[in-house]
């Protein structure tokens, strides 16, 4: 069942609905956010422009940060399961044809 969970972002109290083990979670995304919209909104990059222009920069901020981890968990993937077949490999070669 959802409950409401009061988030502050830039000031603003927005209230989310979300189930109770999802609370935590919502309450530190909120706050990585409301982190990087300040830190946008007090930086250089801020120069005209809106809360409009700073959410879609928070926002594309955050899509570039995800996607860069998204692909290092693929590399780190592939590392690990080329490693893996690896140390298959040499046990496979060192068993005894009957136990392979």
């Amino acid at each position: 069942m959802s409950e409401p969970v009061a988030v502050r972002i830039l000031d603003r109290e927005y209230l989310i609905a979300c189930a109770p083990d999802e609370r935590s979670g919502l309450i530190g995304a909120a706050a990585y956010l409301d982190g990087k919209l300040r830190e946008l909104r007090n930086g250089s990059v801020n120069r005209g422009g809106g809360l409009d222009r700073i959410a879609v920069l928070a926002a594309l901020n955050i899509a570039h940060e995800l996607l860069a981890l998204k692909q290092h968990a693929a590399s780190t993937d592939g590392d690990l399961a080329r490693e893996l077949q690896s140390i298959k490999s040499k046990l496979d070669a060192g068993l005894p044809p009957s136990l392979q």
